[in-house]
């Protein structure tokens, strides 16, 4: 098998033009998730604050589920992508 390194067999590796897909989707998913969890903290202290009200626990409990939903695959997928990178890097691919 003939192997040939350098930059535009990478780019043009449909696998890690996938993987460079992926990684940039689960990054915006880890930003907005964390972001989310941000403002449910942000939502607590201000419930703790004034009053722990219908619709403010709810906005906490909407954005602590919806940033859990990114989160866990992103987290997941995010470092699936970073192995297979260093075993790609290993492997000299």
């Amino acid at each position: 098998m003939q192997h040939c390194s350098g930059v535009n067999s990478a780019s043009s590796d449909p696998v890690r033009q996938r993987r460079a897909r992926i990684a940039k989707w689960t990054l915006i998913a880890n930003r907005v998730g964390y972001l989310l969890f941000a403002l449910a903290i942000a939502l607590f202290v201000m419930a703790f604050a004034f009053g722990f009200k219908g619709p403010i626990v709810t906005a906490i409990t909407v954005t602590l589920v919806l940033g859990s939903i990114l989160l866990a695959p992103a987290i997941v997928l995010g470092y699936a992508v970073k192995a297979a990178e260093k075993d790609d890097r290993s492997r000299g691919l």
